[in-house]
């Protein structure tokens, strides 16, 4: 169920109905069909008209439905009082992606960020679900019904839940912020793949690092984060980072309950923004991908728009939509694909630094993290001391220098000119 109310949604009606039937699929519904309202304004007790509400019904009953879901996001009383109108069960979008998230999620901080997700949607609507006994009274004056003591025990103990999935998920986050450290102790930059969901993202993963991920043609395919190796046209590494798609009407609260595995995006060197080339509603995904992005504090962060599927029919003429630099790819068929990692390559070492030391052949793990994290330019073994000339992050060179002391050849490092 549709509505068309012209909030300057980034998808038409036509278009977000046909995502939402998506959706349901991807949930494990069948679709019995689809209903669309134009209106001026909403009804707040029902968001429809009643002669819609009686059409939604009546094409249920003739179809044999036993839940309708609804585009646009419900307040608790809405649902309430449509799933009386309707007899049947009312959901709305947010609802439909949170229980896409629950059949998805695999790792314990997935299944953590959904619980929570889905107990933050649940408080409000719990809140009225107990009005038929809230007003039954106590028996002495100033008592409380059974009605009220269930309703704030309902209350309590899923907010108490709520508080405790916050505290664990405060500990995944501490502890992939030290998987983050031990990984810039051998530091390699940080490439997270971003995009719409179902851009091909996986795919994308699958075809620069043969990292073997979940490929599937549904929404939400992927849910945890995956983490590979890339190999990169100068000889250096890289690691590339599979995140969640994101999608229109994207729930509230989900950039808060995933908080967790979206900081990769916010950690990352560089964003590849993964599009569908052969979507005719690509200009309206990278609009949403920008938003959240920008929701992540992750819209400084430079980027490369890899424009995908080119292998299918489409518009494919779609690097006038973006500024910045872009290429295009088949990740099915691998056409393209050795461009992109030239233009990796050369975008992360454009953040490099051009570093000059002098290491004691003693610090053998300085030199090999210089060759670790960074490309070396040329490396001279000479009475007993390595000068090396080499291109590293900035966080590398802050490292040598520091672990080397400062000054020339007698403290160990001098720095050339970048």
């Amino acid at each position: 169920m549709a509505i068309e109310h012209g909030r300057g949604a980034l998808l038409n009606s036509a278009e977000s109905i046909a995502e939402l039937a998506r959706l349901s699929e991807t949930a494990g519904l069948e679709v019995a069909g689809t209903v669309v309202q134009a209106i001026r304004r909403l009804h707040p007790g029902t968001l429809i008209g009643a002669g819609k509400i009686d059409e939604v019904r009546a094409l249920a009953e003739a179809r044999g439905a036993t839940v309708v879901v609804f585009d646009d996001e419900l307040s608790p009383a809405q649902q309430r009082n449509l799933d009386k109108r309707l007899g049947v069960r009312v959901i709305d979008r947010t609802q439909l992606i949170l229980d896409i998230f629950a059949q998805r999620a695999t790792s314990q901080a997935g299944k953590l960020q959904v619980e929570l997700a889905q107990l933050e949607y649940l408080l409000p609507r719990l809140t009225r679900a107990w009005t038929h006994l809230s007003r039954l009274g106590g028996g002495v004056v100033g008592a409380r019904g059974p009605g009220e003591t269930q309703l704030e025990v309902d209350r309590r103990r899923v907010r108490e839940r709520i508080a405790a999935l916050r505290r664990r998920l405060e500990q995944v986050s501490r502890t992939r912020a030290l998987h983050r450290e031990s990984r810039d102790a051998v530091p390699y930059p940080t490439v997270a793949l971003v995009g719409y969901t179902n851009s091909g993202k996986s795919t994308l993963m699958n075809a620069l690092t043969q990292a073997g991920v979940l490929v599937a043609d549904q929404l939400f395919a992927t849910l945890d984060p995956t983490v590979r190796r890339l190999r990169l046209a100068d000889g250096g590494e890289a690691l590339l980072v599979d995140t969640v798609g994101f999608i229109h009407k994207l729930p509230h609260g989900f950039v808060d309950a995933f908080k967790s595995t979206l900081e990769e995006v916010q950690k990352a060197h560089l964003l590849l923004h993964v599009v569908d080339g052969s979507d005719a509603h690509a200009a309206q995904h990278i609009e949403v991908v920008e938003r959240v992005l920008g929701e992540l504090g992750a819209d400084g962060t430079q980027r490369l728009t890899v424009f995908n599927k080119q292998d299918l029919p489409g518009p494919h003429d779609l690097r006038r939509l973006v500024s910045g630099p872009s290429c295009a790819v088949s990740a099915r068929t691998g056409a393209g694909i050795g461009d992109l990692v030239r233009q990796i390559s050369t975008l992360l070492a454009a953040q490099q630094e051009r570093l000059h030391v002098f290491i004691p052949v003693g610090r053998g793990d300085l030199l090999a993290a210089l060759h670790q994290g960074g490309r070396v330019a040329e490396q001279i073994l000479q009475d007993g001391t390595f000068e090396v000339t080499a291109y590293v992050p900035p966080k590398v060179a802050g490292r040598i220098r520091k672990a080397l002391g400062a000054g020339g050849r007698g403290s160990g490092v001098g720095v050339g000119e970048g």
